[in-house]
């Protein structure tokens, strides 16, 4: 079953590949002999489900869970069993994909307006007169 991201956007099944592997944490003795740890591959170089500009600022947000091969791998540990843990892979990668998908406004270089030019070379006025004021008195004036 593929995985939806956004309304348009799905990721299918052979782009994701899950492991499951043991894990530390809770769990309790059961913790030592079941495998309930996940590790969530998303074949990212591979997929054709992103272009290309979703694909390099999701390359961005990945960080450290990219690997050389061009994967992003999420780990995920927090639960006692096999199905949360593959729920909350699952949900970070598509959280992951979701803000890679928001594409950044470009910024638009304003300039100052004269009034707030004016209130800065008031204020720059202002504090060099209580500076001067500050100074010794001078017996020559």
């Amino acid at each position: 079953m593929p995985l939806s991201i956004a309304p348009g956007v799905e990721i299918p099944d052979r782009d994701l590949s899950l492991t499951f592997v043991r894990a530390s944490g809770p769990g309790g003795q059961n913790v030592n002999k079941v495998a309930t740890a996940v590790q969530l591959r998303f074949d990212l170089a591979g997929t054709s489900a992103l272009d290309e500009r979703v694909k390099q600022r999701l390359r961005a947000l990945a960080g450290r869970r990219l690997t050389d091969e061009g994967d992003i791998l999420i780990v995920a540990r927090d639960h006692r069993t096999q199905e949360q843990n593959r729920a909350a892979a699952l949900e970070r990668l598509a959280e992951l994909i979701r803000r890679a998908l928001v594409e950044p406004k470009t910024r638009k270089p304003t300039r100052p307006t004269r009034a707030s030019k004016e209130r800065r070379l008031a204020g720059k006025a202002h504090r060099q007169r209580i500076k001067k004021l500050r100074s010794g008195v001078r017996w020559d004036e």
